[in-house]
């Protein structure tokens, strides 16, 4: 790996600023653009505010944020070039990644989006049922729920992916036999 991986992390988390500028289905037909943070109905998007407010919107961010720099870290020393600085300069980098990460100012991202694929009698609606007792419990399980769910469906692809590769290697024995020399090879270099 290279350093590219750092680059591309860095572009994955400013890609979401880009959301704004894209436009809306309905906005995409009339030739106009989505509507910037600003420009939202100031009702709409207290509504949205609210919902947000509601479903702990600002945790579930500041727990994937936690997630994503402990992802992040493995990514980061494989594509830096060994050496005594890479620690230090990786435990530096996610230090300043956290402080700079602001919840409100990822959730002031999201406004636009919620904008774009909700009514506000949507979000109206979406209130009225998180403010239920089985909303509630849905806000208070999702989040364990989708990281149990996540980890499932990583394990069940590592597993998938490896039973695949016996599957081909065994369907293909002349490239299984070319890999394991390229191995060989590679630990001569």
């Amino acid at each position: 790996m290279s350093i590219r991986v750092v680059f591309a992390f860095l572009l994955l988390i400013t890609s979401l600023s880009a959301q704004q500028t894209n436009p809306s289905p309905a906005s995409a037909k009339s030739g106009t653009a989505a509507t910037p943070a600003s420009k939202i109905d100031p009702v709409k998007e207290a509504d949205i505010r609210r919902l947000m407010t509601i479903t702990q919107i600002d945790k579930v961010t500041l727990q994937s944020m936690q997630a994503m720099s402990t992802n992040v870290k493995p990514l980061l020393t494989a594509s830096l070039p060994a050496g005594e600085y890479r620690e230090k300069l990786i435990a530096l980098f996610l230090e300043k990644f956290q402080a700079n990460a602001k919840a409100e100012d990822l959730i002031g991202l999201f406004i636009p989006l919620y904008d774009k694929y909700f009514t506000d009698d949507e979000i109206k609606g979406l209130i009225k049922f998180y403010e239920t007792p089985i909303g509630q419990k849905a806000v208070s399980t999702l989040p364990q729920l989708l990281e149990e769910a996540q980890k499932t469906g990583r394990d069940w692809g590592a597993r998938l992916g490896q039973e695949s590769m016996q599957q081909v290697l065994a369907e293909h024995p002349d490239l299984k036999q070319q890999m394991e020399e390229a191995a060989v090879k590679g630990k001569m270099q």
